[in-house]
């Protein structure tokens, strides 16, 4: 796992353990409080108002500022994404004996109105919330759907020896985090294998180690990655590009050179998930009752299924199915060669205005983007974005004759992008739907995602620049 990666990763756990040793000990004081509780262990009752004492709520703050550093003292995160039990009960045990024997020397100090029996209390919690926390994310992590979505590919380029070299130091330190997907020959093999390896294994990376190869055939691997939107992580000095930023990271222990033409991780890239999640949920929640109404009119008006699924390009070209509300006849697929001819889109993509394979009720599905709802589902299982480039059929991206356009799926597809809400009606060349869709990788912030989310809404509700 690369540093930053690694440094977003440990913030994200250290203000969930935050978070959960402030509950850990707001949960202690309620049970200790608790009239069943005091009573069933015969303890000394406390008044409820206790537990709002200003100097009670001090401690809330002065435990979440805490906790975090104590558990990193003791090694809590420094581990690796998917780790063993026993290798985290320890810290997590000492972390906390060190949290409560604080906690306790602060409300002595402080006088705080807390008895004794709430740090006992405390330890059981806090140890059982983030352990609750960890076996979560243990089970996530393990997952088939995780390993799909969050392993990372890469590719590794160099001498033979160079890349024996990175394979058993990757190996040996970065556990299940990336996946070797192929080896490239710098020296021997020409560009065209690695454009295919790049689309047959959909990799996020290629690892270039140049210490025994020509740096000139090293920059053209950069340039090849920087076209196709994949990130080229260098061991070696820079080199000139046109549109991929350098920046410096870390890989086991060894200085690298990223260099990337897509946005990089960050705590926006944190809150875009964060927005995707829990976005989707909203939605799907709101939704529930129209979308179940659509369903039973598309039973009732056609005859065929009622939803529809097809295979498109996701994030770095992997594959997946994207679901849909069925808008046309059964028969689409066999009829879309006798249409070829009425395609108003040029290049790979097929688009008609009129198409005569769309039901009566498909048009006006369709006219408000409401055969998109079940995409939301995507969404939820991170295949899709809320905001993002619009996924293509994978035969239609395998007929790209420019790889500059494949820049396009160096980030995940979105149920709306910036080619929705800029009068999609009026643009028939399929560079120019590219030119928005990389303007809007290149520009990426959250406040973009929500601007074009806002933009959106009369979109669907007015039913403009829909085919």
């Amino acid at each position: 796992m690369l540093q930053r990666d690694r440094q977003i990763r440990t913030q994200v756990h250290q203000l969930a353990d935050a978070c959960l040793f402030a509950t850990s000990f707001w949960l202690a004081f309620a049970l200790r409080s608790n009239p069943t509780f005091t009573n069933w262990l015969r303890l000394e009752s406390i008044p409820p108002e206790w537990a709002s004492s200003d100097k009670v709520v001090w401690l809330y703050f002065a435990l979440g500022l805490a906790a975090p550093l104590v558990l990193e003292s003791q090694g809590f995160y420094n581990r690796p994404a998917v780790n063993l039990r026993t290798a985290l009960f320890w810290p997590l045990l000492r972390g906390s004996l060190i949290v409560t024997v604080g906690m306790v020397l602060l409300m002595f100090y402080f006088k705080a109105p807390a008895p004794r029996g709430v740090s006992f209390i405390f330890i059981v919690f806090s140890c059982a919330l983030v352990w609750s926390k960890e076996e979560l994310l243990l089970a996530a992590m393990r997952s088939r759907m995780a390993k799909a979505q969050y392993k990372r590919r890469i590719i590794l380029a160099g001498s033979h020896a160079e890349t024996a070299r990175l394979r058993k130091l990757l190996l040996n330190q970065n556990g299940d985090d990336l996946e070797i997907a192929g080896e490239f020959n710098l020296a021997d093999s020409a560009p065209q294998v690695l454009i295919e390896m790049l689309h047959e294994h959909s990799v996020s990376g290629v690892l270039v180690s140049a210490k025994h190869a020509q740096f000139e055939r090293v920059e053209n691997v950069i340039k090849l990655c920087e076209v196709e939107g994949v990130e080229a992580w260098l061991v070696a000095d820079f080199f000139a590009t046109q549109i991929a930023r350098a920046s410096f990271d870390e890989l086991s222990g060894h200085p690298l050179i990223v260099f990337r033409s897509t946005p990089e991780t960050s705590w926006q890239m944190v809150a875009k998930l964060l927005l995707d999640f829990f976005g989707a949920l909203l939605l799907l929640v709101v939704a529930a009752l129209p979308m179940l109404a659509i369903a039973a009119l598309i039973k009732l008006t056609s005859a065929g299924p009622v939803m529809f699924r097809q295979q498109r390009s996701g994030l770095n070209g992997a594959p997946f199915s994207i679901y849909k509300f069925r808008t046309m006849a059964t028969n689409a697929e066999q009829l879309k060669h006798e249409l070829a001819a009425m395609n108003e889109m040029s290049g790979p993509v097929f688009k008609v205005t009129n198409d005569p394979r769309v039901t009566p009720l498909g048009k006006i599905l369709r006219k408000f983007s409401l055969d998109e709802l079940p995409q939301l589902f995507n969404v939820l299982r991170g295949e899709m974005s809320l905001v993002g480039p619009r996924p293509l059929p994978v035969d239609e991206v395998k007929r790209f004759n420019d790889l500059a356009h494949r820049r396009r799926l160096s980030v995940k597809p979105g149920l709306t992008c910036l080619w929705q809400v800029s009068g999609r009606n009026k643009i028939s060349d399929f560079r120019d739907w590219v030119r928005l869709d990389l303007q809007y990788i290149d520009n990426w912030s959250i406040w973009l995602d929500l601007t074009i989310l806002l933009r959106t809404v009369p979109v669907v509700l007015l039913g403009t620049g829909a085919k």
